[in-house]
Parts: C-alpha cells; sequence; structure tokens
C-alpha cells in the first residue's frame, strides 16, 4: 500500500510502498482518507516526542478519518505501531474509533480533532471548568489556541483572555470569543505586569501552549495576585521552549495547582470521549479551523509547512 513513511529521524518521510496492516485482537483496519500534519505527527515522527516509542521506519500520522471494513465512517486515534494514519490503510484499537456526525466533513474533522481535543481535554479532564469562570489561552494564535478560545467560551467561560506574539491574529480572536487580549512582549517585567492586572481581577484555569518565559511570569504573576482561589495551571504544549525557571516560592506560596495534559496525562478513553464530544459540536458549526487538502503523494514538499493557518490535511482516497 502507499504510505507517507518516516525513514530516518528529522527528515520528511518519503511517499512509497509499505506493508499491509493486518488487525489484531481487538483492533480493526481503517481504510484512510485523510490524516492531519501537526506538531505532534512531527514529534513522533522524529523520534523526539515524549510518547514516540517505535523505531524507524514507520508510517507517519497519529490520527485522521477513514471507513471501517463494514463501511463506517469514523475518526481514528494512535494507530498501532509501525502503522499510523498517513496510508491507504492502518489499524487501531476499536476503542480508539469515533464514528462520524454526518454533517461534518471528512477534511475538517481530521483537521480540527488533534488541535481542539487539546484544550477540550484540559478544560474538562483536567481543570474541570465550571461555568462562569475565567481561562487564560497563554498562545491563542496557533490553531490550537484559537480553537482554545472558541471551546472555553463554549463549555462555559465566562471570560476568555488570549495571548500571543502575531498581533494581528491576536486583535481577530474578539470574534472568537476572547474578551481580553495580551500580547506577548520582549520585555518581561511590562509582561507579567499585564498578567498580574488580569489575575487582580481574578483567572481560574490558565491553558498553557508555550511554556518558556511566558509560561514563568505567568507562574510568577499568579503566585504574587495571592488569592485564596486555587489557580489551575494546565501545560498542553512547549511552541516557546521545552524547560523553564520556576521559584520554588511560587508554588509553596501560592494556591497554583500545575498540571499537564496530553497523551499519558489523560486516559486514552478520556481522549476519545473528548474527541466524540468536540466532533459532534463541530457539526453543529460551534467551532471553525482553516483547513487546505493536499494528496499525500505531496507529503515530502508539505511537511515542513508552518503548522498555524491553514492546517494542512492530507488526501489519501
Amino acid at each position: 500500500m502507499k504510505a507517507a513513511i518516516a525513514v530516518e529521524a528529522g527528515k520528511p518521510p518519503v511517499y512509497g510502498d509499505f506493508k499491509e496492516p493486518v488487525p489484531g485482537d481487538g483492533e480493526v483496519r481503517v481504510n484512510v482518507t485523510t490524516a492531519a500534519l501537526s506538531p505532534l505527527v512531527k514529534s513522533r515522527a522524529a523520534g523526539t516526542h515524549y510518547s514516540s516509542a517505535a523505531e524507524l521506519p514507520l508510517v507517519a500520522g497519529v490520527d485522521g478519518v477513514g471507513r471501517l471494513d463494514d463501511g463506517r465512517r469514523v475518526y481514528f486515534f494512535l494507530p498501532a505501531p509501525p502503522f499510523g494514519s498517513m496510508a491507504e490503510r492502518t489499524v487501531v484499537r476499536s476503542g480508539q474509533c469515533v464514528a462520524l456526525p454526518d454533517g461534518l466533513d471528512d477534511v475538517t474533522a481530521a483537521a480540527i480533532a488533534n488541535p481542539g481535543m487539546s484544550s477540550w481535554a484540559a478544560l474538562k479532564e483536567r481543570a474541570k471548568l465550571a461555568a462562569g469562570e475565567t481561562v487564560l489561552v497563554n498562545g491563542a494564535t496557533g490553531a490550537a489556541g484559537r480553537l482554545a478560545v472558541q471551546i472555553a467560551k463554549h463549555l462555559g467561560a465566562g471570560k476568555v483572555i488570549a495571548t500571543g506574539r502575531n498581533v494581528e491574529v491576536l486583535k481577530s480572536l474578539a470574534g472568537l470569543g476572547a474578551d481580553v487580549t495580551i500580547p506577548l512582549v520582549e520585555d518581561g517585567d511590562s509582561l507579567e505586569e499585564a498578567f498580574r492586572a488580569q489575575f487582580a481581577v481574578g483567572i481560574d484555569i490558565v491553558v498553557d501552549y508555550l511554556w518558556g518565559p511566558s509560561a514563568e511570569r505567568l507562574l510568577i504573576a499568579g503566585a504574587k495576585a495571592g488569592k485564596d482561589a486555587p489557580i489551575r495551571f494546565v501545560q498542553v504544549g512547549s511552541v516557546s521552549a521545552p524547560v523553564i525557571t520556576l521559584p520554588s516560592a511560587a508554588l509553596r506560596a501560592s494556591g497554583i495547582q500545575l498540571m499537564g495534559s496530553g497523551i499519558g496525562g489523560v486516559p486514552t478513553n478520556r481522549l476519545v470521549k473528548s474527541i466524540d464530544d468536540l466532533l459532534q459540536a463541530t457539526a453543529t458549526g460551534r467551532f471553525t479551523i482553516a483547513a487546505k487538502a493536499v494528496p499525500l503523494s505531496a507529503v515530502e514538499e508539505n511537511w515542513s509547512t508552518a503548522e498555524n493557518m491553514p492546517r494542512i490535511v492530507f488526501t489519501v482516497a
């Protein structure tokens, strides 16, 4: 079968022939139609993501849309290595498939599932968002961050604060539900002061896609705010940096609850449930994401495309 095959770490996958997948116990075969390109897909193919396990060569892709052998149209998540989603066929555990709503097309479903799940699971499974609470999305100008703003409002947030480096995109977030925007300026002290002003009014949850310097300033500003109610800080991505420097007093002297959300941080069955809920809501027109359909045969020339907008979705059939 044809597939996007990761042969060498750090190099784009090549389009070629790979062995046919054979379902094992508890697995189903999926005839793939679409699979999206995301930072998670790239880092797992390169072996740099914490969840990477399989040795090369392997088929790239962590999720996608397709049809089971019985004709049912499904979204699927985490195929069994060395098989991935960027192939004509793959195998996945039956419990990691979600039936797609009739009103949702394959390209949109593939594009929105992974980035949308990141905030849905963070807010529902980890932070336990309650209606009326205030959510700050750190790194809201990327595809996942833009969805996080929309999803936070959909799930009942009373106020959403969005941060980002791209000032023009940041301005557009008001139309998606952001009540306040904070540009991530280079002056760390000024940035921390902007954060402290918002913490003084009240922030219940932070969904962080960046880590790095802005996360440091957020955590310190939250600690200095000295609020009695705990701040739930959910770490989702590390676009800015993989590590931070955090004074121990920021945790000892505050009610900050620092937690992560992702593969391993949330049980797989709960991630699948989050995706199911997200796709049902997407089918009703609740959320928007820019997507561009590209044939899988063009994987090499599109692999290094920036992850922002539109999101690349490879079409297989």
